[in-house]
């Protein structure tokens, strides 16, 4: 799946995963630290859920640790522009297809061994290019329709060099993904366990001691208690100094606090226990009244890069003899004037007046706001306001009718009725689903509502793909690419059909449709195009075949808001990466 479920299901967008942590908020009352300084130099978030593993090639979801321990050849800053990480500098060829990379000098782990062009050879040829690993990160490097990889080459023993079949223009933005250690991890790859796998499969799970992890980011993992929080501390090797030849980062810890409930992260936030809470609508009035009382500042970076929709199983695939999803079902969701008719069937409008309490508008697009490629309902991308008699015409000329107690049933009669599931504990989301079937109720549709555990809710779309409809979010950025393996159609984040991830049985007679199919060559085509102009023109086009044909119904684009304590020093708040994508610079004030 995605990188970035929630708010990457809102991921999986590599560079900004650091946003996860203005989502939430937490508790540090407790007593963490033995020293005083020390705990007044920390900052302290929270997250919804514990991670899943402490191996960035198997990550597929958020939250995750790997924007606080990890690092690649480049970074993004908070207006998405490119700059060096790892790497000091880059020359590209005339011809866009190779570049070659210059590393930093006296590069180290945080075992204090040397970081090398030889890990960064390592990382992608044993690993991400490693057809015997699961992981997601693969297939946002292939390029082209041939789906192919860029090869890897290292020059000599400061230099490396990439080379893509063709042309790739967001080549250069996926190379911040993390790079690995391989002195600690190679011989992982070549041993096997006893089914022939490669025990890197199950290396760095969420069971391992953090003195067992090496990185490369600004923090190291220091303790994780499950359930409970993730305490980080600086790294000492971390590459980076102030102008003045200062180590950096300058704050000493930042610990996670784990708390499922935004309303329990409000109440810790308010008590001052915490640093930062991502502002949910219904408790802006009350935070930006208590703003001086509180000594926070409520940062507003305008509409959001996440995307919060609801979806349908388009999934017409068997596994053991048994379709994944009610062959009724699957003929309405697989009907889009049945997907459209629902679109219409839904209250946006009430939604942002009500849930969102004026902080958003509507959402039409799978394509950032702030991203330079973004089309528009003025510009002409369709749109699905309010209008429940039409949502009952589409019903109509799709087959279905209304029957004496004006409930709506198929040609069949059988009656309309889906379960629509989301992560509980996310207040937003909950009040969203509630509302669907409120609305979708007025015409004639029983919706059976059920918020689930994430572990759970991530289960059923990635391994068992056994669910009717879908209430979700994913993070954006500026780059639509970073979104390119949602939209292919053997990608590990196309939820709403999605093939069967490695390692798990096979299914049989997944279909997919036309459009399908021409979105996923309308973003290859745009990764091919080097210029910027032609490569809008082929998103809008995109966009505008996504809205037609519905395999997400977008909802709601809410204001991009976080609270953070005035001790904090340093925010330069982005919307695409939210509050700490600088977190190097940021500094504590002695309270």
């Amino acid at each position: 799946m995605l990188k970035n479920i929630l708010t990457r299901w809102q991921r999986r967008s590599i560079v900004a995963l650091v946003l996860v942590l203005a989502l939430g908020i937490s508790s540090c009352q407790q007593m963490i630290s033995s020293s005083s300084a020390q705990t007044k130099n920390q900052l302290v978030s929270t997250i919804l859920s514990d991670p899943k593993t402490f191996n960035p090639a198997l990550s597929n979801e958020s939250p995750n640790i790997f924007g606080y321990v990890g690092e690649g050849l480049i970074t993004e800053n908070g207006k998405g522009e490119i700059q060096p990480a790892l790497a000091e500098s880059w020359i590209a060829s005339p011809d866009r297809k190779s570049i070659i990379f210059t590393l930093r000098q006296n590069l180290k782990w945080s075992d204090g061994a040397p970081l090398t062009v030889d890990d960064v050879a390592f990382t992608f040829n044993e690993v991400y290019f490693n057809e015997q690993i699961p992981t997601d990160t693969r297939d946002i490097l292939k390029i082209g329709k041939a789906r192919k990889l860029p090869t890897v080459k290292k020059i000599d023993s400061n230099r490396i060099e990439f080379t893509t079949p063709e042309p790739f223009a967001p080549f250069l933005r996926t190379l911040g993904i993390s790079i690995l250690p391989a002195h600690k991890l190679r011989p992982t790859i070549a041993q096997t366990d006893a089914k022939g796998k490669p025990l890197f499969l199950s290396t760095w799970g969420i069971n391992t001691k953090p003195a067992d992890l090496v990185s490369n980011g600004i923090f190291t993992l220091d303790s994780y208690t499950p359930g409970e929080r993730l305490v980080f501390k600086k790294n000492p090797y971390y590459w980076r100094k102030d102008t003045q030849g200062k180590q950096q980062p300058y704050i000493d810890r930042s610990i996670w606090q784990i708390v499922e409930s935004t309303d329990t992260a409000l109440v810790q936030f308010r008590s001052g226990g915490l640093d930062s809470y991502g502002v949910s609508p219904d408790f802006f009035s009350l935070l930006k009244k208590e703003e001086k009382k509180g000594d926070y500042k409520i940062y507003n970076g305008g509409p959001s890069a996440g995307t919060t929709f609801m979806s349908f199983n388009l999934n017409q695939g068997e596994r053991d003899g048994k379709p994944l999803v009610d062959p009724i079902k699957s003929r309405w969701f697989n009907n889009v004037k049945f997907r459209q008719a629902i679109a219409y069937g839904i209250n946006r409008q009430r939604m942002i007046n009500n849930i969102y309490r004026g902080l958003g508008a509507p959402q039409d697009s799978p394509i950032s706001v702030p991203s330079p490629y973004y089309f528009s309902r003025a510009q002409g991308l369709p749109g699905y306001d309010y209008n429940p008699q039409k949502a009952k015409s589409l019903f109509t000329a799709a087959g279905f009718k209304y029957n004496d107690q004006n409930k709506l049933v198929d040609d069949r009669d059988n009656p309309v009725r889906f379960t629509l599931i989301t992560n509980s504990g996310n207040k937003i989301r909950e009040a969203l689903g509630t509302q669907i079937k409120q609305d979708l109720a007025l015409i004639g549709i029983e919706v059976d509502f059920t918020p689930i555990a994430f572990s759970l809710l991530i289960d059923r779309i990635d391994n068992s793909l056994q669910w009717d409809g879908l209430l979700i979010g994913f993070t954006g950025g500026a780059e639509p690419n970073d979104g390119a393996n949602f939209w292919s159609v053997d990608g590990g984040s196309h939820v709403f059909n999605l093939k069967p991830q490695a390692g798990k049985p096979p299914i049989t007679d997944r279909q997919v449709a036309d459009w399908e199919k021409k979105i996923d060559d309308l973003y290859i085509q745009a990764a091919q195009e080097l210029n910027d102009d032609k490569r809008r023109e082929i998103y809008i086009e995109s966009q505008k075949i996504t809205q037609e044909n519905l395999p997400c119904i977008y909802l709601v684009n809410a204001l991009s808001l976080s609270a953070i304590k005035n001790r904090v020093k340093g925010i330069d708040y982005s919307p695409i990466s939210g509050p700490f994508w600088n977190l190097h610079e940021l500094t504590i004030s002695a309270e």
